[in-house]
């Protein structure tokens, strides 16, 4: 142990890391849902969407809307 009483980098097991990991992944997610600041929330939702908006201008743009359909 260290002498804060805190483990060490390589101390613990992989086994531990991983409940605490997802503890904090869950425990991160819904603070930042609740937290209070909103432009650091709108930033990162805004980021998001314009990502998203890109993958789709560059995924479906080789879809001709305009062409005419098959018959049935």
């Amino acid at each position: 142990m260290a002498p804060g009483g805190q483990m060490g980098p390589a101390g613990g097991s992989s086994g531990a890391v991983t409940p605490e990991g997802l503890r904090g992944w869950i425990r991160g997610a819904y603070r930042f849902a609740t937290d209070r600041n909103d432009f650091r929330r709108n930033l990162i939702v805004n980021l998001g969407l314009f990502a998203v908006g890109v993958w789709v201008a560059r995924n479906l743009t080789d879809i001709d809307l305009m062409a005419p359909q098959p018959v049935a």
